[in-house]
């Protein structure tokens, strides 16, 4: 692995890693935790609609992944129609692509030097055991609802790597991918910045360091909207709820939003 590529090997994966592999041409990228022999639990809107739009408008622009040829899976059956978080075989989760680890507590340069998000975080991962841990909880429990930009795959296995949610409405969710999308999204949009530069080279410059700044920012490991909190504290979503947690002897719940809200957050309900 390196700055090139973070591509492995099926044989040096260990229990609680945190993998991917890119589906769509590269479009996006699946993830899901490792929990040992040969098996991968992981948060899925359904098979081959992870970025799923939730609207009419997943069959024009996302159409599924590769469908498995022939019967079902003899180790995992016909998930083509699972969602939430599930447990599958190694190979039924990369259904045809290409393994790849996920990296923790990288430095800013090395994350910075991964142009494409959703590949490494300056977070540091938690011991395997409990990330095992709350993987096999939320297996049991689940996530709440699915949601590219704010509940996704990618923020199911961070979480279940360092216990981090975010506990404000104003941003997107953990997801490395959906944050540089959006940084991306906002040097186009922030394109009057051409004013401060009439060279080719001084807008290639202006545009790349708002790309970096934007990415790095809003990494999991830098920004200060999160907290730690103990998957125990957990309980059933319903069916529009995230997960529900206790704080305080106060019963909070962490909120999966439409598109036009903001990301997983904390808020209060307040009994009685």
């Amino acid at each position: 692995m390196g700055v090139l590529s973070n591509k492995i090997g099926k044989e040096t994966l260990k229990p609680g890693d945190h993998i991917y592999s890119w589906r769509h041409a590269w479009i996006y990228a699946h993830h899901g935790i490792y929990v040992g022999e040969g098996r991968v639990i992981h948060f899925t809107r359904a098979a081959g609609q992870e970025v799923g739009t939730g609207t009419a408008l997943d069959h024009v622009i996302f159409s599924s992944s590769a469908k498995r040829a022939g019967p079902p899976c003899e180790v995992c059956g016909d998930q083509s129609m699972a969602s939430g978080v599930i447990s599958s075989c190694l190979d039924c989760f990369l259904s045809g692509g290409e393994l790849y680890l996920f990296e923790y507590g990288v430095s800013p340069v090395f994350f910075l030097a991964k142009a494409r998000g959703g590949t490494c975080t300056l977070a540091v991962s938690d011991p395997p055991d409990d990330v095992l841990h709350r993987a096999s909880y939320l297996l049991e429990k689940g996530f709440g609802v699915y949601n590219i930009f704010k509940n996704n795959c990618e923020d199911f296995a961070i979480y279940c790597k360092t216990g981090l949610l975010v506990i404000t409405n104003i941003s997107v969710g953990r997801s490395g991918q959906a944050s540089a999308f959006l940084a991306a999204a906002s040097t186009i949009v922030s394109s009057p910045l051409r004013y401060l530069t009439t060279s080719v080279s001084g807008l290639a410059t202006v545009g790349c360091g708002m790309y970096c700044v934007s990415r790095l920012v809003s990494d999991i490991g830098i920004r200060r909207d999160v907290k730690k909190i103990p998957v125990e504290t957990l309980v059933n979503p319903s069916a529009f709820d995230g997960p529900t947690i206790t704080m305080n002897g106060v019963s909070t719940e962490t909120t999966v939003p439409t598109a036009s809200d903001g990301p997983p957050s904390i808020r209060k309900n307040i009994n009685g």
